[in-house]
């Protein structure tokens, strides 16, 4: 067993079984649902409130731009929520396929608010688009070969998470410091999170894992409210 291969599933056999090994404890399961429930609970109030102020605050153009990384984020709270939280099943199976896609839109959505404050930069733009492409290109590798393609997965979030170091230099010049700060502070979070990801035998590895997910995601999501506020 590889080392980036989900504790949760023995085998490839198990997708031509339809059935899901979750091997997890009581005590385990309620770690991680907590953790899920605090996720959407908070997510859902800070997605409503960075709406309003955004539209308070900023242009049409700059709601739409937002709106594009609330649809991210909540996809990802809550189809990691229900599939985590489903009992074991064959629909569980089918559903750890959209909660692996939403990571690849959640990278994506969160790059569109910063990446459109370089608007002038043809650089970022195309850096942009190439985002979105591998996201899409990721998106369908889950929907269409779950369960494999595991190792390659957990490379392109982090190739795409950290891709945009290639902006550095006109992100310090455009982006509040603050923001910055943020930003880099939830890609550390993130990529800290993967160790735990992997680390197959250590108890509450899930729920471990997940905190670090949140953590990072409360990251950007200050760092897109200091745009939207010094806009």
């Amino acid at each position: 067993m590889t080392i980036f291969r989900l504790k949760q599933f023995a085998s490839d056999s198990i997708h031509a079984a339809g059935a899901v090994l979750w091997n997890y404890d009581r005590a385990e399961l309620i770690a991680d649902g907590v953790v899920h429930i605090i996720g959407i609970c908070f997510g859902l109030v800070a997605a409503t409130a960075l709406i309003l102020l955004t539209a308070i605050y900023s242009s049409t153009i700059d709601v739409a731009v937002v709106s594009v990384y609330v649809v991210g984020l909540l996809a990802m709270l809550v189809l990691s929520a229900i599939y985590n939280l489903l009992p074991v099943s064959r629909a569980k199976w089918v559903l750890r396929r959209f909660d692996h896609s939403a990571i690849y839109l959640l990278i994506a959505a969160t790059y569109t608010p910063f990446i459109m404050q370089l608007k002038d930069s043809f650089f970022a733009i195309a850096l942009l688009v190439g985002v979105w492409c591998v996201a899409i290109f990721g998106i369908v590798l889950k929907l269409v070969y779950p369960g494999r393609f595991d190792r390659l997965s957990v490379g392109l979030y982090l190739a795409m998470g950290w891709s945009g170091l290639m902006l550095y230099d006109a992100v310090v010049k455009a982006l509040p410091a603050m923001a910055i700060g943020f930003v880099l502070a939830g890609g550390i979070l993130y990529s800290l999170g993967v160790i735990f990801h992997a680390w197959q035998r250590l108890r509450f590895q899930n729920a471990i894992w997940h905190g670090f997910v949140l953590l990072g995601a409360a990251c950007h999501y200050t760092a897109v409210l200091d745009l939207v506020l010094k806009s």
